[in-house]
């Protein structure tokens, strides 16, 4: 990282972060190409490690890569302001995202119900029953979290 001034360095602050953001990005090989799906996810984060829950349709070209190679990268971001000093001529952006890389996972289905409640938990702020009758349609996958890194530029009194 470039700038170290801006790098968010304790664990905890790298999960408020993800627990912030609402999409999700990971990054696949297709063939040499990355290929780069915006996704709702949801998190876990216990013990200095993090798996990110995802789920979607039963088939589709996702299935396909991650079959292929189950390695992926991620990116999440969050808190944008956009800020301008006219006088200097000056524009910036105000942020906060987390990087990072790991493998993916797919689950089986006993393990569908905890991962679909961890991805519900992420967008509501009681729990959400949702139709099981969904679930024989829906695959549900995680990353575990191998590595990441979080950044941040805000007004230093709110940093991280």
């Amino acid at each position: 990282m470039r700038r170290f001034d801006r790098e968010v360095k304790e664990f905890n602050d790298i999960v408020k972060i993800m627990e912030t953001c609402d999409v999700c990005r990971i990054a696949l090989n297709n063939n040499g190409y990355p290929y780069i799906l915006p996704l709702n996810f949801g998190l876990k984060a216990e013990k200095n490690s993090v798996e990110l829950y995802f789920h979607g349709a039963n088939e589709g070209t996702k299935y396909n890569i991650i079959k292929a190679d189950n390695r992926a990268s991620f990116e999440m971001d969050c808190k944008h302001r956009l800020i301008t000093d006219t006088d200097r001529g000056y524009c910036t952006m105000e942020y906060k995202s987390v990087i990072g890389q790991g493998h993916i996972e797919m689950l089986s289905d006993e393990e569908k119900y905890d991962a679909l409640c961890v991805l519900m938990k992420h967008y509501h702020q009681k729990t959400f029953p949702f139709n099981k009758a969904a679930m024989p349609r829906t695959t549900v996958f995680k990353l575990i979290v191998e590595e990441m890194t979080g950044k941040a530029r805000i007004k230093k009194a709110e940093k991280p």
